[in-house]
């Protein structure tokens, strides 16, 4: 019996890129809260000669995404999970960037963990954002309650984002979900070791897909020409990147972020540290 690898987002570039490497040894499960993309996926993937078993699925519904796992376990035991569902600031407001990014993160996890046998892995996607933001105005106080008191954890999240004027709100809340998804990510690390379990996140630049498209005219999209690397990531490359993570040839990483980003960061913080030197 082949492993199960589930892909959340299955339907969006980065996890269908991923499901056409993972796909090739892995019983495919694909999830995706919007039908049509989800089933144009599903035929996409069988146009290559793989199957994938499609799920419908809230990654925000704890229920569902309970569901979600129910069904790859029937097709065999789980290896790998690589969480890629999720959405960007201009696609809603901050409270639904929060929800959809940080409990949908939450809820993955949480269920991965009560579920997966010896061996699994889990990759969440985050974001080159998460690692732009001040430390002063990450509410990493707030992080822990996630999984204490999940209502206190999301008001005390979108809240946090009241200090940004109402445009820039959807924005800081992508940057501060992201932030929650690289803590939950290292945090958690021991804790999943006791069941011998892996985590990692895997923090994107501007990648070529159409929800990064829809950030190309601001925030990071509109860093891309600027520096390291004067291009956008593609779909493939943050692919082959998840797929080896959630792999065995990995079996020793977990409980840290791999930016992915072109050297954005890395010529941030330099071009930052030039400029205090002249100033």
């Amino acid at each position: 019996m082949r492993r199960v690898s589930v892909i959340t987002g299955g339907a969006g570039g980065m996890g269908l890129a991923t499901a056409r490497i993972i796909g090739r040894d892995h019983t495919l499960v694909l999830c995706d809260v919007r039908r049509d993309r989800l089933e144009a996926a599903d035929a996409a993937l069988k146009d290559l000669g793989l199957t994938a078993t499609a799920v419908h699925c809230d990654v925000t519904d704890r229920q569902s995404v309970a569901a979600l796992f129910e069904t790859a376990a029937g097709l065999g035991p789980i290896a790998s999970v690589i969480h890629t569902a999720g959405v960007s600031p201009s696609m809603g407001d901050a409270e639904y960037v929060m929800r959809t990014n940080a409990l949908g993160t939450l809820n993955v996890n949480e269920v991965f963990y009560g579920l997966a046998g010896e061996g699994a892995a889990i990759v969440n996607v985050a974001s080159m954002a998460s690692h732009m933001l001040p430390e002063e105005i990450i509410p990493t106080t707030q992080f822990p309650l996630a999984l204490t008191d999940v209502t206190a954890f999301m008001e005390g999240m979108t809240a946090s984002c009241g200090i940004a004027p109402d445009e820039a709100r959807p924005g800081l809340a992508y940057a501060v979900s992201k932030s929650f998804v690289r803590w939950y990510s290292s945090s958690q690390a021991e804790r999943f070791n006791v069941r011998r379990l892996r985590i990692v996140s895997v923090s994107p630049g501007s990648v070529d897909t159409e929800m990064g498209k829809l950030e190309e005219q601001a925030g990071a999209g509109a860093m891309v020409a600027d520096f390291a690397v004067p291009r956008w990531g593609t779909a493939e490359e943050m692919a082959e990147l998840f797929a080896f993570c959630a792999s065995d040839r990995a079996g020793y990483l977990t409980g840290t972020d791999i930016l992915n980003d072109g050297g954005v960061i890395a010529s941030m913080k330099e071009r930052t540290r030039i400029a205090a030197e002249i100033s």
